[in-house]
């Protein structure tokens, strides 16, 4: 196996639960969504917690993560769910497929498949409860998916 390919095996994992988790074979969604909930979430940590999820995710998925990231400002000031199913939309834009309700514990069943026990739980520690109501699913306001 070449090093390129090698180097993006462990994406391709990433993406293969986030389409199991969204019950899609469109790997163009499983990829935007994924995008949305992470880019979501590094916008809500601190700077420092940012950086340390960042240090578990493969090279491929922490480009992804990074991606367009300016840490000015950081960490949003997101306390209610609403509020962050918003950002997630607006990350998610244009496309309109998949419900950001959806998305959300989509993304953190991803993360807990992947990163440490102690890492999950610093970045849920750090999120209101709302936003951990959001992360299990809890529904909110928001109508599931739109597709």
């Amino acid at each position: 196996m070449d090093l390129f390919n090698k180097l993006n095996e462990p994406a391709v994992h990433w993406l293969k639960d986030m389409m199991d988790e969204l019950r899609t074979d469109d790997r163009q969604r499983a990829w935007h969504a994924l995008r949305a909930g992470l880019h979501a979430l590094r916008d809500r940590l601190t700077v420092e917690e940012a950086a340390q999820l960042s240090a578990q995710l493969p090279l491929l998925i922490r480009g992804l993560y990074f991606e367009g990231w300016d840490p000015t400002g950081k960490p949003l000031r997101i306390r209610h769910g609403d509020e962050f199913l918003a950002l997630v939309r607006e990350k998610y834009a244009p496309r309109t497929d998949t419900a950001a309700s959806d998305i959300v514990p989509a993304v953190f069943r991803v993360l807990d498949r992947h990163i440490s026990v102690g890492e999950l739980t610093d970045i849920m520690l750090s999120l209101p409860t709302e936003l951990v109501d959001l992360v299990r699913g809890v529904q909110s306001g928001e109508e599931r998916a739109e597709s």
